[in-house]
This record gives C-alpha cells, sequence and structure tokens, in this order.
C-alpha cells in the first residue's frame, strides 16, 4: 500500500543554490536513489564533478550549461528538457540566469563519496553535507566500508607485488614510484582502472588486483594525496582522451598491515591475450 516514507530537507543552501532532498540518504534514508529539487537565485556554477552513479537531470524551469570533455564542449538543457549523465563521466554544471529549477536523480542514491568535487576539501557544501550523511543512517545497497566523511580510493598492481609486501609486513611500493615522481597512482574512480590497465600492462603477465583505500585512514598516518592530472608510468604517456579526468595521486606506499588503511582487495579478470575485463565483484 502506499505509504510516507520521508519528507523535503534542504542540504545545500550556499552561494545562489538550493538543494532539497526529497528521497535518498537524508531525507528518506534509502540509499536506492536520490529525487532533489534544485534552485538557482542568482548566476552561479558548480565545481567540476566526477560521479559514482548515474544522473538524469530534469529541468523545469531557466536553463543550465553542462560543460564537459576535452575541447570545452557545453550541453545547453532549456526548460522542459531533460538530460543523462552516466557514472564516471565529468562534467561542470554552469547557470547562467537565476530562476533555473531542476530535479536531480541519481541511481544509486547521493553520498558524498560518491561525488568528486574538484574544490577544496573542506568547502562549505563538502562539509554540510558530510555533517548530513553522518548524522543520518541509511538502508545502504553497497557494500563499502567506508565512512560517509571518507573517500574511497583504487590502486592496481600485480597480486605477486602485494602479496610479497603483506608477507613481509612492510609498506607496499609500486615498481616504478621514484620513477614516476614518488607517488602511487589511484583514481577515485573504479571503472577507470580497466581502461587504464589496457593502457599500460596488457602486456605485463600474471594476475592482478585492484586494492580499495581509505583516504582518510592514509592521511592520518601522514601520506598525502595530492588531485592532478593523469601521470606517465614510466615512459608511457596517458591515454589521449584523459585530458578531463583528476586522479588522487598517493604520496608515499600503502602500508597495508595498519588497520582500516586497506578495506578491500578485488581480483582483476583478464583474457588469453592478456586483455582486463573487469574488476571482479566492483565492476562489470
Amino acid at each position: 500500500m502506499p505509504k510516507i516514507v520521508g519528507s523535503s530537507t534542504c542540504v545545500v543552501d550556499h552561494n545562489g543554490i538550493r538543494i532539497d532532498e526529497l528521497a535518498g540518504n537524508v531525507a528518506s534514508k534509502d540509499d536506492t536513489l536520490s529525487v532533489a529539487r534544485v534552485t538557482v537565485t542568482e548566476p552561479c556554477s558548480e565545481p567540476w564533478l566526477t560521479l559514482d552513479y548515474d544522473e538524469w537531470i530534469c529541468c523545469i524551469k531557466g536553463k543550465m550549461e553542462l560543460r564537459h570533455g576535452h575541447n570545452g564542449e557545453v550541453l545547453e538543457v532549456k526548460t522542459g528538457e531533460t538530460c543523462f549523465i552516466a557514472k564516471g563521466e565529468r562534467f561542470q554544471p554552469v547557470f547562467p540566469e537565476p530562476g533555473t529549477e531542476y530535479i536531480p536523480v541519481c541511481i544509486p542514491a547521493f553520498k558524498p563519496e560518491r561525488c568528486h568535487r574538484e574544490e577544496e576539501a573542506n568547502s562549505a557544501v563538502s562539509v554540510r553535507l558530510r555533517e548530513l550523511h553522518t548524522a543520518t543512517g541509511s538502508t545502504s545497497s553497497t557494500t563499502s566500508q567506508a565512512t560517509s566523511s571518507d573517500t574511497i580510493l583504487y590502486h592496481m598492481c600485480q597480486k605477486s607485488s602485494w602479496d610479497a609486501a603483506l608477507t613481509s609486513g612492510k609498506a607496499y611500493f609500486p615498481p616504478n614510484l621514484v620513477a614516476d615522481g614518488n607517488f602511487t597512482h589511484a583514481t577515485a574512480v573504479a571503472a577507470r582502472l580497466i581502461e587504464t590497465a589496457n593502457h599500460f600492462y596488457t602486456a605485463v603477465p600474471g594476475d592482478w588486483i585492484c586494492v580499495q583505500l581509505s583516504q582518510k585512514s592514509l592521511e592520518q598516518v601522514g601520506i598525502v594525496t595530492v588531485l592532478e592530472e593523469p601521470r606517465p608510468v614510466g615512459e608511457t604517456e596517458v591515454g589521449e582522451t584523459w585530458s578531463e579526468w583528476r586522479c588522487p595521486q598517493i604520496f608515499g606506499g600503502i602500508p597495508a598491515s595498519i588497520p582500516g588503511v586497506v578495506q578491500r582487495t578485488y581480483p582483476m579478470k583478464r583474457d588469453d591475450q592478456g586483455n582486463f575485463l573487469c574488476i571482479e565483484g566492483l565492476t562489470t
């Protein structure tokens, strides 16, 4: 039978943008999907965003511009139009006129760690969202072990190298650490690892794994992560279409023996030619 599952909750009211969540982890305490109403009262813009969920944007008043791509493309979304943004895409919402209103629908539901905002970590919006999602529990449809104030990072490596580090009790360091600038390559968008692996590592034999890490736990032991453009691996340059990516590079190794740093490891599936197909249990 029909039932009321939640009520409208203001989650953002900052610099001309107000977001009232109608369903989701805050408004209805459900991680299945989120629905919100966004009202723009003055010309403004969001930072560049990369999502770990699919999003539908339904413009019900005014218009908005979505910057995307590596050639400065702009998609204009007008009154009555709906656009789709796939998981893993990087874009920037711009609102050129006041009075714009739209309905975003996200599947699974919005969470701060699923929306990677290219802004200061302790911006007013980020702090507000983390506080709300920490204070209100949700029925999560995911298996993530990260807290809502944490960011999940992913690093891929040869299983033999990882196992050797665990056996020795020492931190794991990638073989190209020094040559690449004393950092460990990482991403916050797990799906990108398959494209990255097929660009750099198809000729490297053996089993590979994806390591899921807590950025917060790394920082607590003094290991800094810096959001940068993709970097080469050894003498191999990055992919031609990666200019819009932003990667949280880990400046140092991975102390796998410290509790909380490593949350989980996933096997990476390959075919007989060495091509990477998926991260089992994480991507399809």
